[in-house]
């Protein structure tokens, strides 16, 4: 289930790549177009900055904005920095893997293959979708 972290980090995003122009846009803006909590926003966009996703502006006339254009910023990249690995299992996962303690074979293992197609999946449509795709 998606946290509303990143649910919430989705729609900012989204927000602000809808904006006619690059200037900076106020947390408090966001906050209440999208109805996010606007404590829980600033950490959001914070985490966002820190990936390189966002820049931001302090003072009179300052707030967030993209770095990148929309069509530059893959959904891999920003459920992986929100939500953590897009994997269900650890002993599936491409960038966390972790073997599981229960199972003595993933090879012969139901679950892992059932896994496996489900992160396939999940990655193609996360790896072909961009933020342009979903401010449209």
């Amino acid at each position: 289930m998606l946290s509303k972290k990143t649910k919430y980090g989705l729609k900012a995003l989204t927000y602000l790549a809808r904006q006619e122009t690059k200037a900076p846009v106020q947390i408090a803006q966001i906050s209440k177009s999208e109805n996010i909590s606007q404590k829980f926003l600033e950490s959001i966009l914070l985490s966002l900055r820190k990936r390189g996703l966002l820049g931001s502006k302090k003072g009179k006339g300052g707030g967030y904005y993209l770095i990148k254009e929309p069509s530059e910023i893959l959904m891999t990249e920003v459920i992986r920095e929100l939500e953590g690995p897009i994997a269900m299992l650890p002993c599936v996962s491409l960038n966390y893997y972790e073997k599981c303690d229960d199972c003595p074979d993933e090879n012969a293992c139901s679950v892992n293959k059932l896994m496996s197609q489900v992160r396939d999946s999940t990655l193609e449509i996360f790896g072909n979708t961009t933020l342009e795709d979903l401010k449209n």
